[in-house]
């Protein structure tokens, strides 16, 4: 069976690769598909998440069962069009059930074919999320227990070019003290 992960990524976090390590065990394929953004307002392309997203994912164990894609449109029809028979959707905390409730409903109205999944993360890294590693990085907080290397590398890179300053060491904090 097929599975896809949907989701923005901007950035992964070791909250999502929890996720997808437990979701290998369950699936013969799982493809992280880079989804549009809708509301949210990124901080890397679409082009540069997947990217990034390959990086990490090609370190792991069950690499061969990884596949990562872009797709602006609805999910049903990327899992329509790709032969999908599941999605997986990941839980940190009871506030984002109900959009996933509602979510997984529309999606079940507009292709029965497809069940969604859903997976809690591990508890330790439940109240994880891209909004707040970005933040937490940009005042110079220490993302290391949240977010594999190369997402710290990419953010200091995307830093850099966006403040024209050089980040340094695996976090922002030694930049921001500069300031």
């Amino acid at each position: 069976m097929r599975a896809i992960y949907p989701g923005s990524f901007d950035p992964i976090t070791n909250g999502h690769l929890d996720i997808l390590d437990r979701s290998l065990k369950l699936f013969d394929e799982v493809i992280i598909v880079v989804a549009g953004t809708g509301r949210k307002d990124p901080l890397f392309t679409p082009e540069e998440r997947v990217e990034t997203i390959r990086e990490v994912v090609s370190e792991r164990a069950g690499a061969e069962k990884i596949r990562v894609d872009l797709w602006s449109g609805l999910i049903m029809d990327y899992a329509a069009k790709n032969e999908i028979s599941a999605v997986i959707r990941g839980l940190r905390a009871a506030s984002d059930f109900e959009y996933e409730f509602m979510m997984a409903s529309m999606n079940r109205e507009i292709n029965t074919e497809v069940e969604t999944i859903f997976m809690m993360t591990g508890q330790n890294l439940f109240f994880v999320s891209s909004s707040m590693i970005k933040e937490l990085f940009r005042y110079g907080g220490d993302i290391s227990s949240y977010v594999p290397g190369h997402v710290i590398k990419r953010l200091n890179e995307k830093i850099e070019r966006e403040d024209g300053h050089a980040a340094t060491g695996e976090s922002h904090r030694k930049h921001k003290r500069r300031r």
